[in-house]
This record gives C-alpha cells, structure tokens and sequence, in this order.
C-alpha cells in the first residue's frame, strides 16, 4: 500500500488542497471534508488514468513487473495529520 500527503491551506470560505507526490491532483471546495473527498477521488482517478496511459504507450508487446503499488479506498479514506507541517 502507498501512503500519500495532502497540503490543505483554507482562505476565507475556500479550501485548498495539493496531494503532494501526484502532479495535477488539487481540488478546492468549501469544507474541509468536501476537499478530502474530492482529493481522494481526484487521486484515484489520477493514478487509474496514468495506468492506462502507461500500458497504452507501452503497446506491443511488453511486460509488467511485480512493482505495483496497491492502493485501496480504506487507505485512501483519511489521510495521515499526525505528521502536519506548515511553512510560512
């Protein structure tokens, strides 16, 4: 299973938010719970269409390798605050 970061930032009546390791996955809504659901969709979107932008370009003959990372909804269900870091 692969674990992923999310950077929330919230700004008058808007949130925020970047997965971190994902280029593209960035949502906004007006709640927090909206912007975590949004954020777990958008990634699982993100990571089923580089799959099969990944095994289109491959065409031809090709094979995969057992370096699959396995990632499921429960992971994706809240992501990891115990580790929050903020910057100015």
């Amino acid at each position: 299973m692969q674990e992923y970061k999310a950077i929330i930032k919230h700004e008058e009546k808007w949130w925020y938010g970047w997965v971190e390791e994902i280029p593209g996955v960035n949502c906004q809504e007006e709640s927090e719970e909206q912007l975590m659901q949004s954020l777990r969709t958008t990634l699982l979107e993100a990571i089923e269409f580089n799959r099969e932008d990944a095994l289109k370009s491959a065409s031809g003959n090709f094979t995969e390798v057992g370096t699959r990372i396995s990632v499921s909804r429960e992971v994706l269900h809240t992501f990891d605050r115990s580790k929050t870091r903020t910057e100015n």
